[in-house]
């Protein structure tokens, strides 16, 4: 069985904030079962990595609870998160603290190809 849970997020719209919950909570629920998780935002996705983004996000109407609240929570459960340098170039570089490394292209892929892996894209 793998022991790395890797979620890709490069089709989730931000603008479509109820499509963002999942990702996070499932990679919460994953680093609480003692499994290592990293979540990639690239693309679209990459809009949350950037500060002021998904504080102002809310999965459902009237929820008190941020997207960013979700990644505070994921975080603090172990969970890595990365950005991918393409992503940088559309958004800026003024990035939520909770992002521990820019990676590129070449790492996404040697990281989804490795046996001990699972990936999930959203």
């Amino acid at each position: 069985m793998a022991d790395k849970l890797l979620i890709i997020m490069v089709n989730t719209d931000p603008s479509n904030p109820s499509e963002l919950g999942a990702p996070f909570f499932q990679a919460t629920v994953a680093a609480a079962m003692e499994f290592e998780v990293e979540v990639i935002l690239t693309g679209r996705s990459g809009e949350l990595a950037k500060k002021g983004i998904a504080e102002n996000l809310f999965v459902q109407a009237g929820s008190e609870k941020s997207v960013y609240s979700f990644i505070q929570d994921a975080h603090e459960a172990g969970v890595v998160f990365k950005v991918c340098t393409p992503t940088l170039d559309l958004w800026g570089d003024d990035l939520i603290p909770e992002i521990e490394e820019t990676v590129g292209g070449a790492y996404v892929i040697s990281e989804a190809m490795d046996d001990d892996t699972v990936t999930f894209t959203y």
